[in-house]
């Protein structure tokens, strides 16, 4: 990396080299600054920080060479954060006050990013084992693999997280300060949230997208979404409930990591930064699509299904008879029988779940479903309530059972 020197003397610096320090400052193309002299006939040099945009001065007598060296940094340990820090290039370090003076302002420049959520824009210098070494004026920064965007990975799937960091080394990449402590040296970075900030105006609730799965967890997995300019920008999560109606005991068995998927965005956390996705809402419940298989309407019997007309045949599912004798106490339903059952393919879930039939009740009559494994019961109830009645009655029922 190249070495920036300004050499600055007591018969007034150039343009020139001014505008070379203003460099080494603000990071950022900028006139040359302000040069005035105090009583003692001392230059006097005012710099803009970037982000304050408040001068920066030099009083009395300046060094005579300043110097910015391309390996400015220290780590701790192996795979650690870096450790922000600068020093001249010969390797001496910059007088106390001058150095501290410089680091102070870049230090302040690095928490009104962080207060802010302002995206800089840091260039690659290194990377250790932990992620990545980027730039941030006169200080260098840490951005841990993590935290870096997806589109990396998805674009060369095939290599590993130290090859893609060797090849983002003199890139510039947008970048957003979460945390910027002077005092124990550590200003981390994070392009996800840069990320973010940019493109999740783009989505809404209700969205479809192509995606490639990350990595896969116990309670499921994490997606990289794919943008029309054909990279994956945000990541989102399947939890293992909403990857498929089946029951699923180990998201492992349905999905892993390159698995090129579709999902629908069901929620939104704009605050935290997270999107929860399902591929399950991509298809019908099975339930309400083979329903008149499960329970044949005419009472005919299949060989997954079998019906009754007596209520005393037919075990209820664990946790339906409490809620059978509760129904019976709410005033304006007059009977409640298990009228038939059916079997299904495949197991749904092991929970019980009650299902209000769509159809008003007609001639005082009204189907209530429960379901669980691959068992479905279908219940009568004798009622006077409308069907909104009943959904207030069943609400009010399954508050008190336990």
């Amino acid at each position: 990396m190249p070495i920036l020197t300004a050499n600055l003397g007591l018969a007034g610096p150039s343009s020139t080299t001014l505008f070379a320090l203003s460099q080494l400052f603000s990071g950022d193309p900028a006139p040359a600054p302000a040069v005035r002299y105090n009583g003692g006939g001392f230059p006097r040099i005012c710099l803009k920080n970037a982000v304050s945009r408040r001068p920066f001065c030099f009083r009395g007598l300046v060094r005579a060479s300043v110097s910015v060296s391309g390996d400015a940094w220290t780590r701790d340990g192996e795979g650690g954060a870096a450790t922000a820090g600068a020093e001249a290039a010969n390797g001496v370090p910059y007088p106390d006050a001058e150095r501290q003076a410089r680091w102070s302002a870049d230090w302040k420049a690095a928490r009104a990013y962080n207060e802010s959520g302002l995206i800089y824009k840091g260039r690659v210098e290194g990377f250790n084992g932990g992620g990545l070494l980027v730039r941030f004026y006169s200080l260098v920064g840490f951005l841990p693999f993590p935290q870096l965007s997806p589109s990396y990975s998805c674009k060369e799937p095939a290599k590993n997280i130290q090859e893609v960091a060797k090849s983002l080394i003199g890139s510039v990449v947008p970048v957003k300060v979460i945390q910027a402590d002077e005092d124990s040296r550590q200003l981390i970075f994070s392009e996800k949230e840069a990320v973010w900030s940019k493109v999740s105006g783009q989505i809404n609730v209700g969205d479809i997208f192509q995606a490639r799965v990350g990595s896969v967890e116990d309670y499921g997995a994490f997606v990289h979404l794919q943008f029309p300019d054909g990279l994956y920008h945000l990541t989102g999560l399947v939890h293992v409930s909403e990857v498929s109606w089946d029951l699923v005991q180990d998201v492992r068995d349905i999905l892993s990591e390159n698995d090129e998927v579709k999902v629908k965005v069901i929620n939104i956390d704009r605050e935290k930064s997270r999107i929860t996705l399902s591929m399950k809402q991509l298809e019908e419940d099975p339930l309400l699509e083979t329903l008149d298989k499960v329970i044949p309407q005419d009472g005919s019997v299949n060989s997954d299904a079998s019906s009754t007309n007596s209520s005393s045949k037919i075990d209820p599912l664990p946790g339906l008879e409490i809620i059978i004798q509760e129904l019976l106490q709410e005033e304006g339903i007059e009977d409640v029988r298990i009228n038939r059952q059916g079997f299904e393919k495949r197991v749904v879930s092991q929970d019980l779940q009650l299902w209000l039939s769509n159809a008003p009740p007609t001639d005082k009559k009204f189907i209530l479903l429960a379901r669980a494994g691959r068992q479905v019961q279908e219940i009568q109830l004798t009622t006077l309530l409308d069907q909104d009645g009943i959904r207030k009655a069943l609400q009010r029922v399954l508050e008190r059972v336990p």
